[in-house]
């Protein structure tokens, strides 16, 4: 549910916008993406602000290239924070999409055998507890290295896309200042550098009703 009523600073404001900004940017270049469906700077719940991703049909599995795109686009919004304020000014709006990123990384290593070089081999718990955990010391300290692996790639993947685009991360960062919410469709067209067409409020306005009663101002007793 939206925050209307919560109050952010010019500062917060701008920093939101270039955070949510470079999610939608990375998405967009990433083509096992989920579509964006809207970006907005308006807070809900706990998040100053939020991209939201639809996928266009239902999906039962869950390919490599698409956990690669997801942990990428969890990076985005904090690669945003370094690159526009430096790494002494990045906030702790990341903390969600680094806890994402973490489990989403963790998942990939030791239940469904997406490391390299560690091979098809599950390192979690059995859902059933029925076969014997493989985690010897050396093992849990090479399970680490690997996701830490995984969640680092993925933020020199964002960077490399944000400094590439770096006019792209501008233009949405401006247009979430300047209208607070936006659609895939229009991330996509400023992205490019077009324009978008958002009609005047004012226009729309319904214009008023003249009453068709008979004017009191002589006087006239107009009670039933």
């Amino acid at each position: 549910v939206e925050r209307k009523s919560m109050v952010m600073s010019d500062e917060e404001k701008k920093m939101t916008a270039y955070h949510e900004a470079g999610h939608a940017v990375v998405s967009i270049h990433y083509p096992a993406s989920d579509p964006i469906h809207k970006a907005t700077i308006i807070p809900r719940g706990r998040a100053l602000g939020m991209v939201m991703r639809l996928p266009e049909t239902d999906k039962i599995s869950y390919l490599r290239e698409k956990m690669h795109a997801d942990l990428a686009v969890s990076m985005g919004g904090r690669v945003a924070e370094e690159l526009i304020f430096g790494h002494d000014k990045v906030s702790s709006g990341a903390s969600s999409d680094i806890q994402y990123a973490t489990r989403l990384a963790n998942a990939m290593v030791t239940q469904w055998g997406m490391s390299d070089s560690l091979g098809p081999v599950l390192f979690a718990q059995p859902e059933d507890n029925t076969a014997p955990m493989i985690r010897s010391p050396d093992a849990i300290a090479k399970v680490d290295a690997e996701i830490k692996r995984l969640v680092v790639d993925a933020h020199e993947a964002a960077k490399k896309i944000l400094t590439e685009f770096s006019g792209e991360l501008e233009r949405v960062a401006q247009a979430l200042l300047q209208y607070e919410t936006i659609t895939g469709e229009e991330i996509t067209k400023i992205a490019k550098g077009e324009t978008i067409d958002r009609p005047d409020p004012l226009a729309e306005a319904p214009k008023p009703i003249k009453s068709r009663l008979p004017s009191n101002r002589k006087g006239v007793d107009l009670t039933p």
